[in-house]
């Protein structure tokens, strides 16, 4: 309970630190990079309050250029270690939900990230177009293609398709990246933070040229789901 509180408080009072800075970068430059670098910081402050250690695998795999980086789902704290330990520039594409939590919803927002609504079709279209643009603007971009937290670890199968048709539409490769070790710390459905080691391994680029949607979703899957099998 002790490690629990102490990094609730560490990362609101981390967050409540930031969000001016990037707020105010974010209305001086909407293409800015510095919001996400103040984002890779509080990631970083409460996953050390937490006691939780991230090794990444793979890095050698991330090619030049605008990629769609899609990683499984199973914890709060996939996005604490993909934020805080994913070296790059990216832009989340993350549930409308998120953007509604006083603070953190107003960092996003201010880091250039995008809300999805998956329950309004036309509204998820739109979001699938502004990250087309990022793209074009050669942003990567992040997301988790089950859609929302696995609650017993399996990767779910199909995939959202959301963002294959973004990788086929923009012709952007996606990276593949197995998420390790995330439900010993916090599974979906408790409260209590334990301490722990995390594995970000990122597989190879998948190049949508190669591939039609149904056999570009079976890639990323096969390939997420070997990592984790192999590595986890």
């Amino acid at each position: 309970m002790y490690r629990t509180a102490l990094t609730i408080l560490c990362s609101y009072v981390c967050l409540a630190i930031f969000v001016i800075p990037i707020v105010s970068t974010s209305l001086f430059k909407k293409t800015s990079n510095i919001p996400h670098i103040f984002a890779r910081q509080w990631a970083r402050f409460t996953l050390t309050c937490s006691g939780s250690n991230v090794d990444v695998i793979g890095k050698e795999n991330i090619p030049a250029g605008p990629v769609i980086y899609m990683a499984n789902h199973s914890s709060y704290f996939d996005i604490l270690s993909i934020l805080g330990h994913l070296d790059v520039q990216f832009r989340w594409i993350a549930k409308k939900e998120l953007f509604n939590i006083p603070g953190l919803g107003t960092a996003m927002k201010g880091s250039g990230y995008i809300a999805i609504d998956r329950g309004n079709h036309e509204k998820a279209l739109k979001s699938i177009n502004m990250a087309a643009e990022k793209i074009r603007s050669g942003t990567s971009i992040f997301m988790f293609p089950e859609g929302k937290r696995s609650m017993d670890g399996v990767l779910r199968h199909p995939f959202k398709k959301g963002g294959f048709h973004l990788s086929l539409k923009s012709k952007a490769p996606i990276v593949p990246i197995a998420i390790i070790g995330v439900r010993d710390i916090l599974p979906k459905g408790r409260l209590i933070i334990n301490q722990g080691n995390i594995k970000l391994v990122i597989g190879s680029p998948i190049y949508p040229e190669l591939h039609d949607l149904e056999s570009l979703m079976e890639e990323t899957f096969r390939s997420i789901k070997n990592a984790s099998v192999l590595l986890g």
